[in-house]
């Protein structure tokens, strides 16, 4: 029975994911020839070659294909089992996840406050990071908005925020009162990596079935604020999430007619009664709110 190395299993991945040695050598902050040696190793313990390096570049061999799944779930399986471990023998320590725009300071002061002897921490999490981040015990709560697969998960709404739209100084419609969904169906609105993401976040396709013109693919927060800046598209927003330090070649139009986005607690199922996260919930209903006091809380 082969014992693999679960660091020479996440160096495998990284090159699978990145199909590049030097790039991937540079996100797992090692020497490239360092990284070659490592894969070798995995493949002389599976005893089959896992990549082909050729002209073209770096491709997964079938042995490396079927291996790549599995690898990555036993990657996953690993760092829960050790976040199960960190949580059993830490009861009195949690981590707060949070997203751009949501400020969670007044519930974890709360907490701190209520705590004062917990190890009470905070992590900043990315688009796409939810829910892997909880499902893998990197975080123990997250204040996040939809949407996001909730499988494995307990969710209960906060409150909601309204949605406005972001445009360059400039654009035609800065300066209204208020814009509807029909004010924008030409305008080309920015395309996001997810599927699911991008149709909520882009109303796609509108009332009656109408297609929403596409604007540039971006991966980021920043990426979209510079081709929304550069008049390549206009964007719908959750108020919060540009409410501080929007730059000052973009501006905001409040939006009528579009839903609201739900800014939720999201705990792993099961666990959301434990001690510092029911504490913490009971913070959050009471320190967090809407970015402008607009929307009510949820019942």
């Amino acid at each position: 029975m082969t014992d693999l190395d679960l660091r020479l299993v996440r160096c495998f991945t990284v090159v699978a994911e990145e199909l590049h040695f030097g790039r991937a050598a540079a996100v797992l902050h090692l020497a490239q020839p360092s990284l070659s040696r490592h894969v070798r190793r995995l493949e002389g313990e599976l005893g089959v070659r896992l990549f082909d390096r050729t002209t073209q570049g770096t491709q997964l061999t079938e042995a490396g294909a079927a291996f790549l799944p599995r690898a990555q779930a036993l990657l996953r399986s690993a760092a829960e089992a050790a976040g199960v471990a960190r949580a059993a023998g830490r009861p009195s320590r949690v981590v707060i996840g949070y997203m751009t725009g949501l400020i969670v300071t007044p519930a974890v002061r709360a907490l701190r406050g209520r705590f004062p002897d917990a190890d009470v921490q905070h992590s900043f999490l990315g688009w796409g990071e939810m829910p892997a981040a909880l499902l893998e015990h990197r975080v123990d709560v997250v204040v996040g908005r939809f949407p996001f697969a909730t499988e494995g998960l307990s969710v209960t709404v906060l409150f909601e925020e309204p949605r406005v739209l972001l445009v360059p100084v400039g654009h035609r419609l800065a300066g209204k009162e208020y814009v509807t969904l029909d004010d924008i169906a030409d305008e080309p609105v920015p395309r996001f990596p997810d599927e699911e993401f991008n149709a909520f976040w882009r109303v796609d396709p509108r009332p009656g079935g109408r297609r929403v013109p596409d604007g540039p693919l971006v991966e980021n927060l920043e990426d979209k604020l510079e081709v929304i800046a550069a008049g390549e598209a206009v964007a719908l927003v959750p108020v919060g999430a540009i409410r501080k330090g929007l730059r000052p070649d973009l501006t905001t139009v409040p939006l009528e007619g579009v839903d609201p986005i739900p800014v939720v607690l999201a705990f792993r199922a099961g666990e959301e009664n434990r001690r510092l996260l029911a504490a913490f919930r009971a913070c959050a209903e009471d320190h967090l709110s809407p970015a402008d006091g607009s929307a009510t809380a949820a019942e």
